[in-house]
This record gives structure tokens, C-alpha cells and sequence, in this order.
């Protein structure tokens, strides 16, 4: 009856001392008592049984002692708590798009820019908990891999199966920018993102990456853009019949355009020239958009002593009750 119980007033519990004490006293003035009435030798009662008002004569201390201490545990106000938390999450929905052209197989970045960028994106992934994440791939075309989900480990599977050569090669910056913006438009999300990953200069697509930006805008979307490619010239593969050779080419990346793009939008340019500084680029990210969670801890009492105060209350009048009628001792 006490488990999980506290009391409002513990210090009234240092009365329940009078119960033992009641006890005592009872004890000595019922051995103090002296018969109204004197015999010679009882042994005429011996065979006599007692009878029930005998065998009941010591109930009304009984109930007493009893009525009193759930009294006084009453008073003590017993109480349990029931505890929690009020979880709160403004959530973000985050549009990943990754450029898959020809040129992410340069091998500036180890093994090359593309498996480094699906490294670092699957890393931010596995960091995030409630956002909503989609995945989309470009080269001249683009489509959606992965709609947005909080399904992470399909997401994941669906990043690890990407690779270069699925669509027709180019670079169309301003599509991937308009896939991803009507992947986001009807969202509810208090933040909606882009995180746009290229190594190239837009050169394919049915719209140009400003628009493209002027329309995320308008929805609320924020662009950030990165650019992966070491300065000046990169090792790039070549299957020639004698096996891969490879050749240095001109690293070519649109800053400008990039630049604007996420400034539109009020997001950041990054330029990432090596795998360490991509990882630390999503790092940034991951930290700028990062989902905000509110707790709020809560206890809440229960008060326990009504039932305490009604045992006790009726304990005493059944008492008084018994020793005013059938318990009644004559003087």
C-alpha cells in the first residue's frame, strides 16, 4: 500500500510514537484493574466457555490503535508521482542532391569524388534522427533515387547502389535545383534544405540554376552548394586497350554561379579540394541544420490520503459504535 509513496508532511509520521504508548497504558490499567465482584475460588467457571462478547472485549482498542494510525498517515498527505517528458521536435526536411556525371570519377578525392561524396552524405544520414531525407542524382537529366523518407536505412541502400554512367553525362545544375525544390514545396517542415554537391559548370537542363534558386526562394527552401574538386588540374581514368592510364584535366567549377545560388536562397557556398575537407563541409551543415528538439519534463502528484482518512474515520466510529452498545463495560 506504500510502495512508490511519498509523503507532503513525513515529520507528522513521528506521531504514530502515541500508538505504542496507547498500547502501554492499556496494557497497565487493564492489569491495575481491580473485580467489582470478589469470589472464594473460581474453579466453578473453569468449564464454562467464554462467550463471543468475552472473546471481543479487547476489540475497540483494537479498532483504535488501527483508526489512529491511518489517521495519522492520513495526515501525513501520502502522495505518488507520475512522471514524464513532452518531446518536441521542429523538424527539417532535407533534399540531397548529388551530381553523378563522368567527371566525379577524377581521383582527386579518394577513391574518387563520387564514392567520397556518397561517403560523407551516408555519414550525414546515419547522423540524422527525425529529418526527413530524399536523394537526387543529376548528369544532363535528373531524377528522384529516393523521395523523402525517415526510412534511413532504404535511403542508405539506395545511396550505395548510385554510380556514374546511369544517366547520359553533362551537367544540368539548374534541373537537379528544380527536382529537389518540388520535392520540398508541399512540405510542413519549419526548415527545408538543400544540400546541392557538383563538381562541374552547368551545361544541360531545360532551366538555369538562378531561376531554379528564384523558385526555391519563393518556397522558402534554403540552398546549400558544394564544390568538389581540387585547384587546378585532377587525375582522371581512362580504359584504353592497354588497361587505365590516366590523364590530368582542368578542374572546372562554376563558383560564381554557385555562389549565387546559395546566396538567393540565404544558404552558404563550400568548396570542398580533398575528402577531409568534404567531411568537415557536412559537418558544417549537419550543425547549421541541425533539428531542434524542446523536453519538457513534467511530474505530477496524486494524493493518497482520502482513503487513508476514510479507513480511519471508520474504524473509529465502528468503535465507538461496539463499545456504546454490544461492548459496552459496565463500572
Amino acid at each position: 500500500m506504500l510502495n512508490n509513496v511519498t509523503f507532503a508532511y513525513p515529520y507528522v509520521l513521528y506521531f504514530l510514537i502515541i500508538i505504542p504508548l496507547i498500547l502501554l497504558w492499556y496494557w497497565y490499567q487493564s492489569k491495575k484493574r481491580s473485580s467489582a465482584i470478589t469470589y472464594s475460588n473460581l474453579s466453578i467457571f473453569s468449564e464454562m466457555k467464554k462467550t463471543v462478547k468475552e472473546r471481543l472485549i479487547h476489540l475497540p482498542i483494537i479498532l483504535r490503535l488501527f483508526g489512529l494510525t491511518f489517521l495519522i498517515v492520513a495526515l501525513a498527505r501520502p502522495q505518488s508521482f507520475s512522471s514524464g517528458e513532452n518531446v518536441y521536435t521542429e523538424g527539417i526536411d532535407v533534399a540531397m542532391l548529388l551530381d553523378i556525371s563522368g567527371s566525379m570519377l577524377a581521383e582527386d578525392f579518394k577513391p574518387n569524388r563520387l564514392e567520397a561524396a556518397k561517403n560523407v552524405i551516408d555519414e550525414f544520414v546515419a547522423g540524422r534522427t527525425t529529418d526527413k531525407i530524399g536523394l537526387v542524382v543529376f548528369a544532363s537529366e535528373s531524377f528522384t533515387q529516393c523521395p523523402l523518407t525517415i526510412d534511413y536505412p532504404v535511403l542508405r541502400g539506395l545511396l550505395k547502389d548510385i554510380k556514374s554512367g546511369i544517366i547520359e553525362d553533362g551537367t544540368a545544375i539548374g534541373t537537379a535545383i528544380a527536382n529537389g525544390v518540388n520535392r520540398l514545396k508541399d512540405s510542413e517542415a519549419k526548415s527545408k534544405v538543400i544540400i546541392l554537391l557538383t563538381d562541374g559548370v552547368n551545361n544541360s537542363g531545360e532551366i538555369d540554376p538562378i531561376t531554379a534558386a528564384q523558385i526555391a526562394q519563393k518556397f522558402g527552401i534554403r540552398i546549400y552548394t558544394v564544390g568538389v574538386g581540387t585547384e587546378g588540374e585532377a587525375p582522371y581514368p581512362f580504359q584504353t586497350p592497354f588497361g587505365k592510364r590516366y590523364q590530368m584535366v582542368p578542374v572546372e567549377i562554376d563558383e560564381k554561379i554557385l555562389n549565387e545560388v546559395a546566396n538567393i536562397t540565404d544558404g552558404k557556398y563550400f568548396r570542398a579540394t580533398d575528402n577531409k575537407k568534404l567531411e568537415e563541409i557536412y559537418q558544417i551543415i549537419d550543425t547549421l541544420e541541425k533539428t531542434r528538439v524542446e523536453i519538457t519534463s513534467y511530474r505530477k502528484a496524486k494524493e493518497l490520503f482520502y482513503n487513508w482518512l476514510a479507513v480511519g474515520l471508520f474504524l473509529l466510529i465502528v468503535e465507538l459504535i461496539l463499545s456504546r452498545t454490544y461492548l459496552r463495560k459496565l463500572p
